[in-house]
């Protein structure tokens, strides 16, 4: 390593030294202010950007599935009628639809009846046939009369189910149409609409070339403009395999982790695909590297006075880059003033 510094060292030095106007010894008693990093060893990934439209993990729009008189009942946490931006858990009532005519017709108390008589007369049959008072036949017959009863009284609940709007899920009422109170709401009329968004999907569309850098569980940071100072987790949940003849892209989709629920159904976000990372790397500045002759090189302080040095890279982000070769840990790279310094160029750290 201390050879290849040293080569190039002299090489560098040779090329600055003829773009000069001035000779090398008056420009070392210069001492050109600068300010240092040092560097410390972190971590640095390889990101492949995307973005879409934040989705909800679940979502419902519930209408009336038949006609009756309107009642938005009341929200036990807060003792008043629900509304907008309300949570609600599964099972909760939201709203009530009020039709005798309808319940009536149901007639569940008589069905309810009928199956207390029917389970009665299968008893009493079954302990006749242990008896041999009855056949086998005649004690079957009770039996599909009690189940007969118990579908009927199953549906008529089912149907009176009917009149109760309820949450499907835990969620956030994130619509709800204003009805008059004991108004009359027709069928299929919008009722209240449901999201979850504590877990979240996008979509994505990524380019063919990207293929073999993407695959399912791979990790990617999620942040919106909104949110300049949060970067959320998530994954590839899914991929499609095949390829669009038109756009020369292929589907994903991403699963993101929204406890917070710091993201809203709706946002436009940007998220990066993590298909690579380094951990305790050499990480520096991109703008503080130099090159010359297809080499790159950036300056460091060693005893007030400036060293350059080459070095190789890896992975890189939109503002830093990994060095592989050319530097180590505590080294104090020179961040800002490097533009006119030359080899053994004398520098003034500054504060």
């Amino acid at each position: 390593m201390m050879k290849y510094q040293t080569i190039f060292a002299v090489a560098a030095l040779s090329v600055l030294t003829a773009c000069g106007s001035k000779p090398q010894s008056d420009q070392n008693d210069v001492e050109t202010p600068v300010s240092v990093q040092e560097l410390r060893k972190g971590s640095i990934s390889k990101l492949i950007h995307t973005t879409g439209t934040a989705q909800a993990a679940y979502a419902a729009e519930l209408v009336s599935e038949m006609s009756g008189m309107y009642g938005l009942q009341r929200n036990p946490a807060t003792g008043k009628p629900y509304k907008l931006g309300d949570g609600v858990r599964k099972g909760q009532l939201i709203i009530r639809l009020e039709n005798k005519e309808y319940e009536n017709g149901i007639a569940l108390e008589s069905k309810t009846l009928n199956l207390e008589i029917a389970r009665q007369e299968q008893s009493k049959q079954k302990a006749l046939y242990e008896k041999g008072g009855v056949t086998l036949s005649e004690m079957r017959n009770t039996d599909v009369r009690a189940a007969n009863a118990r579908y009927e009284l199953e549906n008529a609940k089912i149907s009176l189910e009917k009149m109760n709007i309820k949450a499907p899920f835990d969620g956030v009422i994130v619509s709800l149409p204003h009805y008059t109170s004991d108004s009359r709401v027709e069928q299929g009329k919008p009722m209240v609409g449901i999201m979850s968004y504590a877990s979240m999907y996008m979509d994505v569309n990524l380019p063919e070339s990207t293929i073999p850098y993407i695959r399912v569980n791979q990790p990617v940071r999620v942040t919106h403009y909104t949110l300049p100072e949060d970067t959320l987790k998530g994954v590839i949940s899914e991929l499609s395999p095949a390829i669009s003849t038109e756009t020369r892209t292929f589907t994903g989709r991403v699963r993101i982790d929204n406890a917070e629920q710091k993201l809203r159904p709706g946002m436009f976000i940007k998220v990066d695909i993590v298909v690579e990372q380094a951990d305790s790397a050499i990480i520096i500045p991109k703008h503080a590297v130099l090159s010359a002759r297809n080499r790159k090189y950036v300056y460091v302080v060693e005893k007030n006075t400036a060293m350059a040095r080459q070095i190789r890279t890896g992975l890189e982000d939109d503002e830093s880059i990994q060095v592989t070769e050319g530097l180590n840990e505590h080294d104090h790279l020179i961040v800002k003033g490097f533009e006119t310094l030359r080899e053994n160029s004398r520098v003034k750290v500054l504060k």
